[in-house]
């Protein structure tokens, strides 16, 4: 008698998520990206739709004639800078200043937004051997790269109905609303498919970050010189940039809604291009071949202060390629900021009060120059924070197992922050006097007269930091959160804090209120000294914290 064999029961699906359905586990995953990002991805869309919305707003009450708007017109199509920074004005509307102002930056917005999201859960947590993990479970290969892509589209979606909505409360016409909205939406989406082809190249996140940075630099670049260029110039290097086609709409004057095929259509063969290249290569291995580093550590990497540099070289280099580039054109758009503002007193009356002078073009530079120190504020934060970002992820405790101490470990990352916040304070000031200097024949002079300028906003920089490091040391867990909350308030009280009549309690609490308004105002060192101090206080307070607590 023959007994054959009975197959084995199944009960349940194998775990095998390699071996399964490309796509398995896709909904778990996205329901877990929107987890992760729940704060991140409410903050960036607000971000960029109050930032439209507020300009349509102002807009009108700060330009509210035609023939107000027709002279912005003239002055500022007629202003090189001004097209390099902004664009081509197409149109005296409310509507087409609006797009003019901040629809490009608008655009690079969201396309930073994607581009942290898209590499955040595709190669950030492939390189943090988290879908290793993910993927030992019934999740399919492409599962992964299709969360990150359906995050970053619902973003730019939410950030284009929400401009849909609030853009037609201003008084803005509806249809040139949607079609705006819908640009920069699309523009969005374009880099969502750029980004997830770079999240399959790199070995990295950071490469894959740098790629993105990359393309998006360009793309700046090309729009920038379109826009800028003169009769018979290169204008058609607008059309080969995703940032130009927000432009290129023309939302409030005859709307090209074919125009936003072209981010559509980066979008599908990006998407198609990174599932192509996902299915080739290995889990944790990108395309491009990897850079072989040197065989022996350089004799700078022998203390807490070296490492602590080389690990946010990259990050410093980063922002001062943009603060040179941004404050060069800034100060060059200085020379015509009189007849630009002379339609709107209100705008020539803001801009003197942040310059604090009645001299505009002082006014102008002094105010750039606050730009300046908040932005040296943002990334002396971000350097501070980073002491919690190794504690996190356990890189700490090696190095504190040598000889280094916390006290060492913790002052390596502030001196980097110090040092990082002067270079780029310096860098702001050298590139805004030289863009102005150029201008009006005189450059020398006028770089070594912004240069100080920028450097007096140091001291408020460093309480900041200062506030950052003491939250790394006393509430390591609310630490992040509270710190970018601090800058957010600051930054809030010095843009707007006077618009908003607050009291003057208020106001004093921004350190950059204390500091000379200059070039052009009367320069006291007292307020300087106490900025010093209080910045000497927060970091003995957050690094006496850090000593005493618990490591991770």
């Amino acid at each position: 008698m023959t007994v054959q064999a009975r197959p084995a029961a199944r009960t349940g699906p194998a775990r095998t998520g390699r071996a399964g359905p490309g796509l398995a586990g896709t909904g778990a995953l996205s329901r877990l990206a929107f987890r992760r990002d729940r704060i991140m991805l409410p903050a960036w869309v607000y971000l960029i739709t109050v930032l439209v919305t507020t300009t349509a707003y102002a807009l009108k009450k700060l330009y509210p004639t035609a023939a107000a708007r027709a002279q912005l017109v003239v002055a500022g199509g007629g202003n090189p800078a001004l097209r390099f920074l902004y664009g081509r004005l197409n149109g005296s509307s409310i509507g087409a200043l609006t797009v003019w102002r901040y629809g490009v930056w608008a655009a690079i917005f969201g396309a930073l937004m994607t581009i942290f999201i898209v590499v955040r859960h595709t190669r950030g947590d492939e390189e943090a051997g988290r879908l290793e993990l993910v993927g030992s479970a019934a999740v399919g290969r492409q599962a992964p790269l299709t969360a990150a892509l359906l995050t970053a589209v619902t973003a730019n979606v939410a950030i284009a109905a929400l401009l849909c909505a609030t853009l037609p409360a201003t008084g803005l016409p509806v249809s040139g609303s949607v079609a705006f909205a819908l640009a920069i939406g699309a523009s969005g989406l374009a880099f969502t498919g750029i980004a997830a082809v770079a999240a399959q190249l790199a070995s990295g996140a950071r490469g894959a970050r740098g790629i993105c940075f990359g393309v998006l630099g360009a793309a700046f670049m090309l729009r920038a010189i379109g826009d800028s260029a003169g009769a018979g110039g290169p204008s058609w290097l607008t059309w080969t940039s995703p940032l130009g086609w927000v432009e290129l709409t023309q939302p409030f004057d005859g709307p090209r809604w074919w125009v936003l095929a072209l981010p559509c259509a980066v979008l599908a063969g990006g998407v198609g291009a990174a599932y192509a290249l996902s299915a080739r290569r290995d889990l944790g291995a990108g395309l491009l071949p990897d850079r072989p580093g040197p065989p022996s550590a350089s004799g700078l990497l022998r203390g807490p202060l070296s490492l602590a540099f080389r690990l946010q070289r990259g990050v410093l280099a980063g922002w001062a390629a943009g603060v040179a580039f941004i404050f060069a054109a800034s100060g060059a758009a200085a020379k015509g900021i009189g007849s630009l503002l002379g339609g709107s007193a209100a705008l020539r009356q803001e801009f003197t009060r942040l310059g604090g002078q009645a001299a505009i073009t002082n006014a102008y530079l002094a105010a750039l120059m606050l730009l300046a120190g908040l932005g040296a504020a943002g990334y002396a934060t971000s350097a501070i924070l980073r002491l919690r970002t190794e504690e996190t992820s356990g890189l700490a405790e090696p190095l504190l197992a040598t000889a280094v101490g916390r006290i060492r470990w913790g002052l390596s990352h502030l001196a980097v922050a110090v040092v990082g916040a002067a270079v780029l304070l310096a860098m702001a000031g050298l590139a805004a006097g030289l863009g102005y200097g150029l201008r009006i024949g005189s450059p020398g002079p006028q770089a070594a007269r912004m240069i100080g300028a920028a450097m007096a906003q140091l001291p408020a920089s460093l309480v900041i930091a200062g506030v950052a490091l003491a939250l790394v040391g006393l509430l390591p867990g609310a630490c992040v959160a509270a710190a970018w909350t601090v800058l957010g308030l600051v930054v809030f009280v010095d843009l707007f804090g006077v618009v908003l009549k607050l009291s003057h309690w208020l106001l004093d609490i921004s350190p950059f209120t204390h500091v000379p308004k200059l070039p052009g105002g009367t320069v006291s060192a007292t307020p300087l000294l106490w900025l010093c101090l209080a910045a000497l206080a927060f970091s003995a307070v957050g690094l006496a914290g850090l000593r005493r607590r618990d490591i991770g």
